[in-house]
């Protein structure tokens, strides 16, 4: 059962364009299923988390990551009485517009686009559900919920949000203009995605070989949990070793989360998920979480994102994201006509790119280039 202060689909802001209800599922339960058969989701599956795609069947990609966010976030929704279906919609949807190359493909894609409006990968997952997938007859989109949208549109620049509120006054963009939260449910998913991306880029590092379990003792919420397994199993090592700290670790920070929230909610008292709007951020970690958790983000960016390895593919793929956005908007690559007929090319051919899973824009690199990934 949810309690007050959690999102009640029969309480929603509705859809941008009305529809009848579903016989059999409620406004969010809906959403998530949108979310699951739409084209952007499956190609998560080929679109890199941080090691590309091709560099190992093993490692994560925006699929895998996006169903972990949605495990913990159900995890912790429903022990604080928080929307489950809710939570779950807003994880898979969350990095559907994120583009080929992780965080390499995003930075370059804004610098292709600095004078033409940039390039947010949250607004961009935005995109594609209000306007991008072409699935239903009568509106462009998926048409999610109000509340989803929101939840999706984690960050947004104030130019962007007020973009957004001239199209759509009151919409998902008046909150970054007038400072207020988002939804429980939102706040839960936000911190979800980074317990998760913290863990797992662990685990994804030590497979590849740049981190090692000696360079993690430095960090105390890995080392901690590495300690209390060994002092449960004498003898573990290696890979059972590495996940049953990960395991640990995992845990700690979900009651921590469940902890700290039950504490910031019974003292704020919100009487429904509005008054929740006009509070601090009520789901978070503990202050010694807290502490702990950006430790681990420091080491993960200094020895994992920073490495040499990764720089060297991350300065590779930006390369190829500029030739290409350069080849599509110049013409001397063809556009599909879906694209090319539309009036803002820039926008269009940003679009896109963004769209592509990894594997596509390196085989469109190499057609339109001749250079082979692989030389």
């Amino acid at each position: 059962m949810t309690a007050p202060y959690a999102s009640h689909p029969a309480r929603s802001r509705g859809r941008r364009h009305p529809e009848p209800p579903a016989p059999t599922r409620d406004d969010f339960q809906r959403d998530r299923d949108r979310i699951v058969h739409s084209t952007a989701f499956r190609r998560l599956v080929y679109k890199t988390q941080v090691f590309l795609n091709h560099e190992g069947d093993l490692f994560r990609t925006r699929l895998t990551h996006s169903l972990e966010v949605a495990q913990l976030a159900r995890s912790i929704a429903r022990p604080l009485g928080l929307n489950e279906d809710l939570v779950e919609a807003i994880a898979l949807a969350h990095d559907l517009g994120h583009t080929p190359f992780g965080h390499a493909g995003q930075d370059a894609l804004d610098g292709c686009m600095a004078d033409h409006g940039g390039f947010e990968h949250n607004l961009q997952s935005l995109r594609v559900v209000d306007a991008l997938e072409h699935r239903y007859p009568d509106f462009d989109g998926l048409n999610l919920s109000f509340e989803a949208r929101e939840g999706i549109l984690k960050h947004c620049s104030r130019a962007h949000a007020q973009a957004l509120e001239a199209r759509e006054p009151g919409g998902v963009g008046r909150r970054f203009l007038e400072r207020t939260q988002p939804s429980l449910e939102a706040q839960l998913t936000n911190l979800a995605d980074e317990i998760a991306y913290n863990a797992h880029d662990i685990d994804d590092g030590v497979r590849s070989g740049l981190l090692s379990m000696e360079a993690l003792a430095e960090v105390e919420l890995f080392e901690r949990h590495r300690r209390e397994a060994l002092r449960e199993h004498p003898g573990l090592a290696g890979r059972r070793l590495l996940y049953e700290a990960i395991r640990r670790m995992l845990s700690a920070q979900v009651y921590d989360v469940i902890d700290a929230a039950r504490e910031a909610l019974a003292q704020a008292a919100p009487a429904d998920e509005d008054a929740v709007r006009r509070l601090p951020p009520l789901v978070r970690f503990g202050e010694a979480m807290q502490a702990q958790s950006a430790q681990l983000k420091r080491f993960l960016f200094d020895n994992l994102y920073r490495h040499p390895q990764v720089m060297q593919t991350t300065g590779r793929a930006q390369h190829a994201v500029r030739e290409l956005f350069v080849a599509y908007v110049g013409g001397t690559a063809a556009l599909p006509d879906s694209f090319a007929a539309r009036p803002d090319r820039h926008r269009a051919v940003a679009d896109y790119i963004a769209g592509m899973t990894d594997r596509f824009a390196m085989r469109e690199h190499e057609r339109i280039t001749g250079v082979r990934w692989t030389d």
